[in-house]
């Protein structure tokens, strides 16, 4: 009897999955980009909707996050399908109230990137603006339930990075930053 093969996943299959689902479904990184452009603009002015998708990109290459997304997407397509268990499908179908699985699956991806990043998630969760509008939408046949949040994760986490980035460019410049203390 042979032995089997050692499981190797590969992070570049993974990354180019991550990008086709979220295309599949309709989302792009520069609608996520607006999100956080929505998020830091009063705070930095000179914030540019390049630099956000910067930032998007740069969430979007944490393997957390990559497999927050895939797995969130099943979710919802699995929901689609009705091939969920009741009651779990009836839930996520219909994106219930008191269902707060899709929220904590979404903060696996603010939490890569600190408490600014969950009081942006609260905020726009809360609001739903920009692509949210669009994702939430309970009559287009799709279901977002897992989605919808996983996105606002997403921009919440990339205004959070900004944030640390620019603090950390204004001590740069000032003459306080250590070498030794890395970007986050």
């Amino acid at each position: 009897m042979s032995k089997p093969a050692a499981y190797a996943l590969n992070s570049k299959a993974v990354a180019e999955a991550t990008a086709e689902w979220l295309a599949k479904r309709g989302v792009t990184k520069a609608e996520i980009a607006e999100l956080t452009f929505f998020l830091q603009k009063d705070y930095y002015p000179d914030l540019s909707l390049a630099e956000c998708e910067e930032n998007i990109e740069a969430v979007l290459s944490k393997r957390e996050v990559q497999n927050a997304i895939l797995t969130g997407i099943q979710l919802d397509l699995l929901a689609e399908e009705g091939r969920l268990l009741p009651p779990l499908q009836e839930m996520i179908r219909n994106d219930e109230g008191l269902y707060g699985c899709d929220e904590i699956l979404a903060l696996s991806i603010v939490n890569v990137y600190g408490s600014i990043g969950l009081t942006n998630f609260g905020y726009v969760d809360k609001l739903k603006p920009g692509i949210l509008v669009r994702l939430n939408d309970k009559n287009d046949g799709q279901i977002h339930t897992f989605l919808d949040d996983i996105v606002g994760a997403i921009a919440a986490a990339a205004a959070s990075r900004i944030a640390h980035r620019k603090q950390a460019e204004r001590e740069e410049a000032r003459g306080e930053r250590q070498d030794d203390v890395p970007l986050p």
